[in-house]
């Protein structure tokens, strides 16, 4: 609670100070932020994502071995798919209701004529499938490509399950290596609060108020549907499929979620999220070590709501209307993007171009909400590490009572 309290004083004196600093503008502003602000940022930055590829390794080789019966870990890859891909639909439909009702688009007067975008054409889903599998998996970690380096740690794991006490020393090196990356993530946490207050302050001061005022309806339906989505999709889940009180999980989850919202990053956020998930949530360690890092990389709730609002935003903006038809061609690209674009840079902004792409919106209209994109990411990746640490918390509990009744059954 001590760090919570201190993460949350972080992110508030760093939007004072940020609202302070772009009021008085000029080298002021540029003086802190590059000698201040941003190396506070980086640094924090750097040391939570140097931690990012060994934890991803050694976590899901050991959910895997953990998992250890190949029909068991079938089981929760599907029910931990299946949660990511409902959910996602959920999102964005929740995104494209709001902006209906709403209507920021047509909320102001907007320079369409200034508004561009280049936009970086993203893999085909079938692309991002096929190489899934790494031709080199020592070039995927140097590369930081998420999902090969998950895809090789499961092969590593099952084999570690199957081989049993044959590999009982490798299966011994990969725990203790977890636990050294664990004891270190305890260290860069002591950090938090001074790398959210100086990536904070970074983001507004570069905006200011002026941007924020512009876009406020915007900003205020993409933050009304990521709270909808949070305490009514992710709340439901948890209260019916986990079986638990959700203020217990936001509580106790809130340290990862205010570290997130710091960083926009949910896999620089990952070493946080799944310790507060274990030692917080009493999340296992091998369903944590399977299911976050995965929905770390394609799972994107908070993205898909931003891709709901801001193609109607844009829709409404340049007064093009949207038949039933064109909305669930948005709802379905934006959940296959969701998959297709894991792992690529600039990832939220690369499956809004492909969504507006295939209702034939103009692209160059990102332009208008890349001023404040960098403040609502923050949000977005706080809701996402959220619903990775909710199918976590679901699938560890229902895997409980499974076994609680075959136990029974054989009593």
């Amino acid at each position: 609670m001590k760090l919570t309290r201190n993460i949350l004083l972080g992110l508030l004196f760093g939007l004072i100070a940020g609202l302070i600093l772009n009021a008085i503008g000029g080298d002021v502003f540029t003086i802190a932020n590059t000698y201040v602000l941003t190396p506070l940022g980086k640094i924090f930055l750097n040391l939570i994502t140097m931690l990012v590829v060994p934890i991803v390794l050694f976590s899901i080789i050991l959910g895997t071995a953990g998992l250890g019966d190949p029909k068991k870990l079938g089981r929760i890859g599907a029910k931990t798919i299946g949660f990511f891909l409902i959910t996602t639909t959920f999102a964005i439909v929740i995104g494209l209701t709001l902006s209906s009702i709403v209507k920021p688009g047509l909320a102001g007067d907007y320079d369409l004529d200034s508004a561009s975008f280049e936009a970086k054409e993203a893999p085909p889903v079938s692309d991002t499938l096929l190489n899934i599998i790494p031709t080199n998996p020592i070039q995927a970690m140097a590369e930081g490509n998420m999902l090969q380096i998950i895809t090789f740690a499961v092969f590593i794991g099952f084999a570690l399950a199957i081989l049993g006490e044959k590999t009982k020393g490798i299966h011994q090196l990969v725990e203790q290596g977890n636990e050294i990356m664990m004891f270190l993530v305890g260290l860069v946490m002591k950090l938090a609060p001074y790398g959210t207050f100086g990536l904070i302050a970074s983001a507004v001061g570069s905006q200011g108020w002026s941007s924020i005022k512009a876009m406020f309806i915007y900003m205020s339906v993409v933050l009304g549907a990521l709270l909808i989505h949070l305490v009514i999709v992710y709340g439901s889940a948890i209260k019916f499929l986990a079986k638990k009180s959700p203020v217990w999980f936001f509580k106790n989850f809130s340290p990862a979620m205010s570290v997130a919202f710091g960083t926009s990053s949910s896999s620089g956020t990952l070493p946080i999220s799944m310790e507060v998930a274990q030692n917080k949530l009493g999340i296992s360690k091998s369903v944590s070590g399977f299911v976050q890092p995965l929905g770390a990389t394609i799972n994107m709730d908070g993205t898909a709501i931003m891709q709901g609002v801001a193609t109607l935003f844009i829709a409404q903006a340049y007064g093009a209307d949207l038949t039933t038809g064109e909305l669930l061609t948005v709802v379905l690209t934006a959940v296959l993007a969701s998959i297709g674009t894991a792992g690529v840079p600039g990832v939220g902004l690369i499956m809004l171009a492909m969504v507006l792409s295939s209702v034939d919106l103009p692209v160059e209209g990102i332009g208008l909400i890349l001023g404040i994109d960098r403040l609502l990411d923050m949000a977005r990746t706080a809701v996402n590490i959220s619903g990775d640490a909710a199918c976590a918390l679901w699938i560890n509990e229902s895997e409980k009572r499974k076994t609680i009744k075959e136990q029974r059954g054989e009593a």
